[in-house]
């Protein structure tokens, strides 16, 4: 599955794959595709230094990337405990009240509650920039839009491309004026943050939009039939997510949560702002409904909402409260149905890739070689 973005990046699979998790990340990058560890949950600079030493010591001297969020618009003068007095106390009591609805236990004494919603400013960003331009990354990816000039100057001098997801035309021609190099275009069926337009639809139309830019489609991709459809409208490779929450490497520190994802279908997603305060698809949870419910406070503009829940979730992580436990996740959660290693998950896609791109060559007439 040679493209030539796949070429020029040294990969054997036009295959992205964004994930959390440092094991998984390598393991991607080592099958033949291309890790892209996501940064957003390291405020301290020295846990990404940890993590990408890892990295760098499994992934075999194979090509990896970095995954920010990043806003492109400066804040100053804005701290975390400046925003957490933007709160209302109502939806603090409602999460309490839902909290002990659910009888969630509290975290052990002197237990830190899990990552809070930080990412957003642009000095937590830019102190992981400061560590991961001292690795070999060949791509930085940003979920927030184009970074900053400075920044994307600053990759292209250390010959690191830059990458941006969009989810409307509109968005990837302003990515493409900002100068990146590739464009994710991000369907409404993808995990996380998504816009409104579906990947059948949006591909094609942001491949026209920043040509010849290179585009790699994403959202509801995880089979090789799907990426065979990526490349014929007009992408140069995928962007897969959702797909290696499953697989054997992932650190998912819950099995309760592990068997919901394996358990769900494609229509047990929701696409709700519970979680940071930007429509965002995740598992639908009783959580979800009780801040979409039309009877509560609502959901507060993002960093508030992200801020606001953080540390009930880190409670309903670490308790394993089923009905309340979720995470992000793309509609493609209905083909997650077993247990894999990465490899596994890559020698299938690849595969069905083949089956697909030969099927096609029959139709038209073709004999495949």
């Amino acid at each position: 599955m040679q493209t030539e973005l796949s070429k020029k990046l040294g990969v054997e699979h036009a295959l992205f794959g964004f994930t959390p998790f440092p094991a998984v990340a390598s393991a991607i990058s080592r099958a033949g595709g291309f890790g892209v560890l996501g940064a957003v949950r390291y405020t301290a600079p020295d846990d990404l230094k940890r993590d990408l030493d890892w990295i760098e010591a499994h992934v075999d001297g194979m090509p990896y990337g970095l995954d920010v969020v990043m806003p492109a618009k400066k804040v100053e003068g804005v701290t975390e405990a400046d925003v957490e007095a933007m709160i209302p106390e109502g939806h603090r009591q409602y999460v309490k009240d839902t909290l002990a609805k659910y009888g969630v236990p509290e975290l052990a004494e002197g237990e830190a509650s899990g990552w809070r919603i930080t990412g957003w400013m642009e000095q937590v960003a830019r102190n992981q920039l400061d560590v991961a331009f001292d690795y070999p990354i060949k791509l930085l990816a940003n979920a927030l839009g184009s970074p900053p000039a400075d920044v994307i100057q600053r990759a292209h001098d250390q010959n690191v491309l830059v990458a941006a997801l969009a989810g409307s035309a509109r968005h990837a021609r302003k990515h493409a004026e900002a100068g990146i190099d590739i464009v994710v275009a991000q369907g409404y069926e993808a995990g996380g943050h998504t816009g409104d337009i579906a990947s059948m639809v949006l591909t094609p139309e942001v491949v026209e939009a920043v040509a010849p830019l290179p585009v790699l489609a994403a959202g509801g991709i995880g089979s090789g039939q799907q990426m065979a459809a990526a490349l014929t409208l007009g992408a140069q490779g995928v962007w897969l997510g959702s797909i290696w929450l499953t697989v054997t490497e992932a650190d998912m520190h819950s099995r309760a949560l592990t068997r919901k994802l394996l358990a769900a279908g494609s229509g047990d997603t929701v696409r709700s702002r519970a979680l940071t305060g930007k429509p965002a698809r995740q598992l639908r949870t009783e959580w979800t409904d009780a801040w979409d419910d039309p009877n509560g406070p609502g959901t507060l503009p993002m960093p508030l909402q992200g801020l606001l829940v953080a540390d009930a979730v880190s409670r309903i992580q670490r308790h394993e409260v089923e009905p309340l436990l979720g995470t992000p996740v793309g509609q493609i959660v209905g083909r997650m149905n077993s247990e894999r290693s990465v490899q596994e998950v890559v020698d299938d896609l690849t595969r069905d890739f083949e089956k697909a791109v030969d099927r096609l060559n029959r139709i038209a007439g073709r004999s495949p070689e």
